[in-house]
């Protein structure tokens, strides 16, 4: 018993990296039973990241898969392979990213297990649509990113193009697979029937580029050029003061000319340039040389307090360790402690949406490679004798 929204929801999860696991300890926080079914080498993920205490534990593997258990399958052997399908055959969800070709080839693809489990909601999260020419081309993050538009965003921007440094792509598709999902097992509940799921990074970034980029070129022809101006200036940016950085985002009329007043400009309210958010937006590159310039005369404190007083929005500037100490993160008990079995005492976030019908009441720590293969073997049914025999020849691998 989990006390979660997705209490009964058994999933097995055969993602990698970044992308599924984000996807499947969405749902594993809200409370489904999430198997994380991993190759003899493991998650790449568990090795990728620097300051590990133990092999094969590294805190971004750590941080992307609580709630978890794991089994070790070596799929590539029949009695591997048959484990895992007789694992999805009571399950309610099935997700993994990989290729769509390599999963078929496997019989893992949605037709091949639907037959098996007709109630069997089927997620692929995959690179690209497999519609498109691109399908089964090799992709992570930084791929989609460059693709889909977000490195180009700094090219208009800052005259370069980057990537943000996080792995970003991979977390809205992830987060979106899961959406999906709950999606699915809605109409489940209605129907009794499960159904195929595709979820191409590539698309749906593209999609997140565009919605905000679009603009002018929404009609056809284009009434003009495509990008915000607002979001694409060099100086969209937490901006110096005199100690430090700081963010005002002053939108609409109110705001505008509140800031105005603030900074000690009040006849800047009648410049045709900033009278009405259209015409800010229209002289974006005017209205932050105005904030770049003010913003430069005092302390971050300073102006906190002036915005403060005057209901301008305002923030001040973290660093990611600033996090750690954020007094706000701190208020809402953001920051959990954990002692878990081999790593010892670990720090990780709350889970920060809630609901009032119930939260998972208690978190599994992330697993050790092949720590419940034995555990979740006999849970599908097999004997005792039969599960060392795949422990002996290779077919699943398990931790003492």
């Amino acid at each position: 018993m989990t006390g979660g929204p997705l209490e009964g929801v058994r999933v097995v999860d055969l993602t990698t990296v970044v992308v599924g696991p984000i996807c499947t300890r969405t749902l594993a926080d809200q409370g489904a039973e999430v198997v994380k079914v991993e190759a003899p080498g493991g998650d790449i993920l568990r090795y990728l990241a620097a300051g590990s205490r133990t092999p094969a534990m590294s805190g971004k593997f750590i941080n992307f898969n609580r709630n978890k258990r794991s089994i070790v399958l070596d799929i590539k052997k029949p009695e591997g392979l048959a484990a895992l399908k007789r694992l999805i055959a009571e399950a309610d969800v099935f997700v993994s990213n990989v290729r769509p070709a390599a999963l078929a080839r496997a019989g893992l693809d949605h037709a091949s297990l639907a037959p098996l489990n007709p109630r069997l909601i089927h997620c692929g999260i995959v690179a690209f649509g497999t519609d498109g020419r691109y399908a089964n081309r090799p992709a992570y993050d930084p791929i989609i990113q460059s693709l889909s538009g977000v490195a180009g965003t700094f090219e208009r921007a800052i005259g370069e193009p980057r990537f943000v440094p996080m792995v970003m792509t991979d977390h809205i598709a992830g987060l979106i697979a899961a959406q999906a999902i709950g999606f699915a097992l809605y109409r489940r509940e209605r129907t009794g029937q499960g159904e195929a799921i595709e979820v191409p990074m590539f698309e749906n970034m593209a999609s997140f580029v565009t919605s905000e980029h679009l603009g002018a070129a929404t009609f056809d022809p284009p009434e003009g050029p495509s990008g915000d101006g607002r979001l694409l200036s060099p100086d969209y940016r937490p901006l110096p003061t005199l100690d430090g950085y700081i963010t005002v985002r002053p939108n609409d009329n109110r705001q505008a000319f509140a800031f105005f007043d603030a900074i000690g400009q009040p006849e800047l309210k009648d410049d045709p340039r900033f009278t009405t958010a259209i015409r800010r937006t229209e002289n974006a590159a005017d209205y932050f040389t105005v904030q770049v310039e003010a913003l430069a005369t005092k302390t971050t404190a300073e102006w906190l307090d002036i915005f403060a007083r005057a209901d301008v929005p305002a923030a001040g500037y973290n660093r990611i360790d600033d996090l750690l100490h954020d007094p706000h993160l701190q208020d809402v008990g953001f920051w959990q402690f954990d002692e878990h079995p081999t790593e010892g005492r670990i720090r990780r976030t709350k889970v920060a949406n809630r609901f009032g019908g119930g939260m998972r009441e208690a978190v599994l720590p992330a697993p050790r490679l092949g720590q419940h293969t034995r555990e979740v073997l006999a849970e599908a049914g097999y004997a005792e004798a039969e599960i060392d025999r795949m422990l002996q020849t290779g077919a699943a691998i398990g931790t003492a």
